[in-house]
């Protein structure tokens, strides 16, 4: 039969509804409006979900003086200064002098032995996934050649223009890109001291946050956009909305793109790609989130803090099991100095943590939340901490290995992948074991990670009972936690 070499109309429009219903189905035609109804509703990329680990890396022109009292933010040291606190301004006074400019430290912030291939390469042993750089923080320092930051501050204020002389953010987004990792950028919506953001705020968000955005997203290409600094002002007066529909369906990144929640000051664990948490000791959310915290308490190096302000690998590890057994990520915050030089202790901790995921990660990457998150133990389960981060991160031992008289322990953490259950032991126990609530089939397997060894179980009326003999201890390296595999679980 002769066939005609053109279409149907009727077959062009069958050919092009069912590709655009598949492109549709990738999120990467949809149109998205300037309003929440419609951004809410965007796919978050599948990433974030799996990868459970990344790091925070806080670094300006506050790691010079990179100092602050202990329990307050080093990042803050302009704002400690101009709103004189006592001991920030007497410490000020004594190092660099009364008349001593916050700007001046620009020109001393040198990133002399700034590294970022070796950065990129710790991050990676340490089992990260993906970083985020504070591209801008509130004093309005630049990390990349800007010309809205030098403009607003009528002085060299970015990267390029003085001190390093270099761009930051590229280097370090190239070199990350060299491995499996993902890279986002921090950037706060506000400035302290920027003249315009103090006269005229409007102005501001159109001739300053916008072009100052659209040019860090245009240039570097982000997979992740963190805002931050959001609190003075509602969604509609920063007109997030405008500026995440611009992301969502004209930026060169704009199907790939991910964002926190922190666009106004109505919008944290409301709106946004993913819910965001800071020095939360417990948190439970029906979407993705992310707790962010320091190895100590400040997020830019801080060298008033001494090493027991420090949480130890253990601690970490712990938060980070506790974290993804709530189905949520871990941002763990590292401050390099203004040299470049990520301090030895936090270079310790990651490769600690790093060692750990090396026999564990299988029970934390890619893994869901499971019906019950942890089992605790007999005793009472409603210690607390006195106040949100007052306890560092000792909340977590208190949770686990070392709690207060009458207290329970979470004595088992869990996380699920298909029919696979994994259950995350903070202590190793001898002998008999429940796992409460586990229902397995006949022909499941159960080992410990970092063994070949299987255990001996049986089913019982409360769950899953585990026989584990005391010589398992002699031959396991001693780790912060342990990670019990079960194969072929019943999900009910």
């Amino acid at each position: 039969m002769n066939r005609s070499p053109f279409l149907s109309i009727g077959t062009f429009i069958l050919i092009f509804t069912l590709f655009n219903t598949s492109f549709n189905a990738f999120g990467q035609s949809a149109k998205y409006e300037a309003n929440w109804a419609s951004l809410d509703n965007r796919p978050l990329p599948g990433w974030f979900e799996d990868a459970k680990f990344g790091i925070f890396i806080h670094w300006g022109p506050y790691s010079v003086p990179a100092w602050a009292p202990k329990g307050m933010y080093s990042e803050w040291y302009q704002y400690w200064l101009n709103n004189n606190d006592k001991r920030v301004n007497e410490h000020h006074d004594q190092v660099y002098g009364k008349d001593y400019s916050y700007y001046n430290f620009g020109d001393l912030f040198k990133a002399e032995d700034y590294k970022p291939d070796d950065w990129a390469k710790l991050m990676e042993a340490a089992g990260a996934k993906y970083v985020v750089l504070t591209s801008k923080h509130h004093d309005g320092f630049s990390l990349w050649p800007n010309k809205e930051a030098s403009k607003a501050y009528s002085r060299p204020w970015n990267s390029v223009e003085t001190g390093p002389k270099q761009d930051l953010v590229a280097a370090l987004a190239d070199a990350v890109r060299k491995t499996d990792m993902k890279m986002g950028f921090y950037y706060s919506l506000f400035e302290w001291y920027n003249p315009l953001w103090q006269s005229d705020k409007k102005r501001f968000v159109d001739e300053h946050l916008f072009p100052q955005v659209k040019d860090l997203v245009t240039k570097y290409k982000p997979d992740i956009l963190w805002a931050d600094g959001e609190w003075e002002m509602s969604d509609k007066d920063w007109k997030s909305e405008e500026l995440l529909a611009w992301l969502y369906n004209e930026s060169p990144v704009k199907d790939k793109i991910m964002v926190n929640d922190r666009w106004g000051k109505d919008t944290r664990k409301k709106h946004g790609g993913y819910y965001t948490t800071e020095y939360a000791a417990d948190f439970q959310a029906n979407k993705p989130w992310e707790e962010c915290r320091g190895m100590g308490f400040s997020f830019g190096f801080n060298k008033n803090e001494d090493l027991q302000d420090y949480n130890s690998a253990q601690t970490l590890i712990l938060m980070l099991v506790n974290i993804v057994s709530s189905g949520g990520n871990l941002l763990l915050d590292i401050g390099p100095d203004a040299n470049g030089k990520i301090p030895p202790i936090m270079q310790e901790r990651l490769l600690q943590i790093g060692a750990w995921m090396k026999v564990n990660g299988e029970a934390i990457y890619g893994t869901r939340k499971w019906k019950n998150t942890f089992q605790w133990s007999a005793g009472k389960t409603d210690w607390q901490p006195k106040k949100e981060g007052s306890e560092g991160g000792s909340y977590i031992l208190k949770q686990t290995v070392d709690p207060d008289p009458g207290y329970a322990v979470k004595e088992a953490f869990f996380t699920s992948k298909g029919n696979n259950l994994y259950a995350i032991l903070p202590k190793l126990p001898v002998g008999k074991f429940l796992l409460k609530g586990v229902n397995a089939q006949g022909n499941a397997k159960v080992k410990l990670l970092g063994s070949n060894k299987t255990i001996k179980w049986r089913k019982v009326a409360a769950g899953l009972e585990l026989d584990l003999p005391a010589f398992y201890l002699n031959e396991l390296a001693e780790q912060p936690a342990y990670t019990v595999h079960i194969s072929n679980i019943n999900k009910n």
